[in-house]
């Protein structure tokens, strides 16, 4: 039998990429040390030593240094083979990547950054460019992202486990959720993404796994996300 792997995650629990490792090592059963990097302050030298870019998650397994989210992510998926992503080497398993990887860059590369935007004008100064930004993004997610979720059951691709494509995603789903229950982004946010059928499935299931929800503490995280947000509206207006 394998020894496990000696692993220590180089992290910060408000940070939704490093949020993404988290969930994987959690979905895969591993153990790990933590150790927690303030975001707020400049990198000390040792941390830049292990990752020169100075962000989270940086992960050393067995003495290797392996940096970027989805990076992070992938490797731990292919290193420990699991209901996370299918096994290389058949046709079924590649296309089934490639749908995953699909999916996940659809994601960002379509919609991921707009909710953001959306709550950096969640103001009344700004509502009209807020109710614009909320309507384009819920058409971008009906037109991208609802039909690559009509086979979920209830997990992308069909699965009945959270998957990798889950794993790269589900921190960004649960922010949009919990921001809006907590006022940060507009309720009609939700509204909209709840009148499609196929996401609103797919995302009441995401947000509430334990592999999800377990590093997420809303009641610390509220309260310094929407200082955050009201420094970056004071310096926006301040342009």
């Amino acid at each position: 039998m394998a020894a496990e792997p000696k692993i220590t995650l180089y992290t910060n629990h408000a940070c939704p990429w490093a949020h993404r490792a988290h969930i994987t090592i959690k979905e895969l059963g591993l153990k790990y040390e933590e150790v927690i990097i303030d975001l707020n302050s400049p990198r000390p030298q040792w941390y830049l030593d292990i990752n020169p870019r100075g962000l989270v998650p940086s992960l050393n397994y067995n003495g290797q240094i392996i940096t970027e989210s989805a990076v992070v992510a992938q490797f731990l998926a292919d290193a420990h083979p699991s209901h996370l992503v299918p096994n290389t080497g058949t046709v079924d398993g590649a296309l089934k990547r490639a749908r995953i990887n699909f999916f996940v860059d659809t994601w960002f590369s379509k919609v991921g950054g707009a909710w953001f935007q959306i709550a950096i004008k969640n103001s009344e100064d700004t509502k009209e460019e807020r109710d614009k930004l909320v309507k384009d993004f819920l058409a971008t997610v009906e037109k991208e992202i609802e039909p690559l979720l009509a086979d979920a059951k209830p997990f992308f691709g069909g699965e009945e486990k959270v998957g990798l494509a889950e794993a790269l995603t589900a921190p960004f789903i649960l922010r949009i959720y919990s921001y809006t229950r907590n006022g940060l982004l507009p309720q009609e946010l939700i509204d909209g993404l709840d009148a499609l059928p196929n996401f609103k499935k797919w995302a009441a299931e995401v947000i509430k796994q334990e592999s999800v929800t377990y590093v997420w503490d809303e009641a610390k995280m509220i309260p310094a996300t929407k200082t955050r947000f009201e420094k970056l509206r004071a310096a926006a207006a301040a342009k």
